[in-house]
């Protein structure tokens, strides 16, 4: 009997000490790490990318993190506006949660039978991978949402978004769009096009398995959505685009003072014809410009 009355204490304290441990720890995220000092720094290595190095390490593999930081104002607004649309629609109003989005993902999953969509809004996808691991367990969860309520409180939505296309990770081991850029399409961010931006992210949910550049029916179908909708919405002009992309022909070309043909990078052309621009598009080049 008595050795029954202290098996049951010592399975009650450690109960008790596994509690505290677990309280303590998501308490911990409630004064650390600094995230107001995101305001004006820019993180040099997140977790998630030590976390993808501690992977290699174990698997005996030689790889570097691939990571370069572009400032919001030489991003495509192309890939701002179709990383909104495919990843959380209702980045501009909400204050870090989509509790609708979220609804929708426990109902699908429940469905399939297992966990597979997530509902996460960009907030709580940047305090992830700033913060935390890829892991799913209900403690990080708890983690992750008290550190996306202080990310709200601390960042202007611009600035999460910065954050968010730096940090986020394109592919294996290539982090920030910058990095993803220069690797699939050999260009800066700044010069992505709708097609490329709507083909990048499509692979952000799982981008160690989808690459912009390849042959998945899936990029193919969900990136057609993605361009559409931007389309749709006035983002994207596609006579406008077709016109960009034609090559410069050498009777298009207008004589500067001088008599000699001046290069097409030294006119001062308006981004957009004024018959073409509405207010979507305004806004577009108001992001580009910031």
């Amino acid at each position: 009997m008595k050795k029954n009355l202290s098996a049951r204490k010592i399975l009650l304290f450690s109960g008790l000490a596994i509690i505290c441990v677990l309280v303590l720890s998501i308490a911990y995220y409630l004064v650390f790490p600094d995230v107001a000092k995101l305001r004006k720094t820019n993180p040099r290595k997140t977790s998630f990318m030590e976390y993808r190095e501690d992977e290699w390490r174990k698997a005996g593999k030689k790889k570097k993190i691939r990571y370069a930081w572009a400032p919001l104002a030489r991003i495509s607004p192309f890939v701002a506006k179709a990383v909104i649309i495919a990843e959380d629609d209702k980045f501009w109003s909400h204050d870090g949660f989509d509790f609708n989005a979220m609804q929708k993902a426990m109902e699908k999953n429940f469905q399939k039978g297992r966990i597979r969509y997530g509902g996460s809004t960009i907030s709580q996808q940047l305090a992830k991978n700033l913060y935390l691991t890829p892991s799913k367990n209900p403690v990080r969860k708890i983690k992750e949402a008290i550190l996306t309520w202080r990310i709200e409180q601390n960042l202007s939505k611009r600035r999460i978004l910065e954050l968010y296309l730096n940090v986020a990770e394109w592919g294996e081991g290539i982090f920030g769009i910058e990095a993803a850029a220069r690797h699939y399409y050999g260009k800066t961010a700044a010069d992505l096009g709708p097609a490329e931006a709507a083909k990048l992210v499509t692979v952000l949910p799982n981008p160690r398995r989808f690459k912009p550049t390849g042959s998945s029916r899936y990029v193919e179908n969900r990136s057609e959505r993605i361009y559409q909708i931007m389309v749709r919405r006035g983002i994207v002009i596609e006579e406008f685009e077709e016109i960009m992309q034609e090559p410069v022909e050498e009777s298009r070309m207008e004589s500067s003072g001088d008599g000699e043909p001046e290069k097409e990078s030294e006119k001062k052309t308006d981004p957009l014809p004024p018959e073409k621009k509405n207010g979507k598009e305004k806004e577009a080049e108001k992001l580009r410009g910031s």
